[in-house]
């Protein structure tokens, strides 16, 4: 379970993220969504390491994570991908994926043999060779996923998934997380595509100027005032 109890975040006088808890229990989806502003990767900053928090306690699995570095949180079994893809441009895909795996047991062959299954698993196979800034956007984000997949962590927070990506790219990233939530993963997943996160999420946090809302099931949010009104205004 990956658990935020009052989160907060400011960035000078800017109250970016305000007293926020909420929890994601393990093999489930929790979305968030807001509009522009809202905080969100903001919370999933300090979730990862990124940003230090002023105050809250962030816990995976019942360890206290929070102002660890992003290294100790990924070991803690937590990984990401961000908005604008951060793939090693100048690596190959295999050697993305490997990237993550250096002080792995396994052999050589056995680490490349597991990375490329996982990008056959994200119809990047073929491509296994080609450097990364050949890819187009979505592509990069589903090496992203690939990337995350390599080292296996139990926990997985997805920044924008969706944005940009053609809707054949789309079908398989959802696809995808959905197979790993069936595999046991717990996911936070950020979106703008309110379609694919009413589809993928069982739970749903709602987010307003760094303060949560609403939060509750899909039909919850849907027919919610205050999440109306946050869209669409009065």
């Amino acid at each position: 379970m990956l658990q935020i109890e009052g989160l907060s975040k400011r960035f000078g006088g800017l109250v970016a993220v305000d007293d926020l808890s909420f929890q994601a229990p393990r093999n489930t989806i929790l979305g968030m969504i807001g509009v522009n502003g809202a905080g969100k990767t903001t919370v999933m900053n300090c979730i990862s390491g990124l940003y230090s928090s002023d105050t809250g306690r962030i816990t995976l699995d019942g360890k206290d994570i929070t102002n660890k570095t992003p290294h100790d949180i990924a070991h803690h079994g937590l990984g990401r991908t961000f908005q604008v893809p951060r793939v090693f441009r100048r690596m190959t895909l295999i050697e993305n994926l490997l990237s993550t795996v250096l002080d792995s047991p396994l052999s050589d062959a056995e680490l490349v043999e597991q990375a490329t299954s996982i990008l056959d698993e994200v119809q990047l196979h073929e491509l296994r060779y080609n450097y990364a800034e050949e890819l187009s956007g979505g592509q990069q984000k589903l090496l992203e996923l690939a990337r995350v997949m390599m080292f296996d962590p139990g926990t997985i927070l997805l920044d924008e998934p969706f944005a940009g990506v053609n809707p054949g790219l789309c079908k398989i990233l959802i696809e995808r997380i959905e197979s790993l939530v069936d595999a046991g993963k717990t996911f936070l997943l950020i979106s703008h595509d309110l379609t694919s996160i009413y589809r993928l999420s069982h739970h749903i946090v709602v987010l307003n100027q760094g303060q949560k809302i609403a939060e509750g099931n899909v039909e919850d949010i849907k027919n919610n005032p205050q999440v109306i009104e946050a869209y669409l205004g009065n």
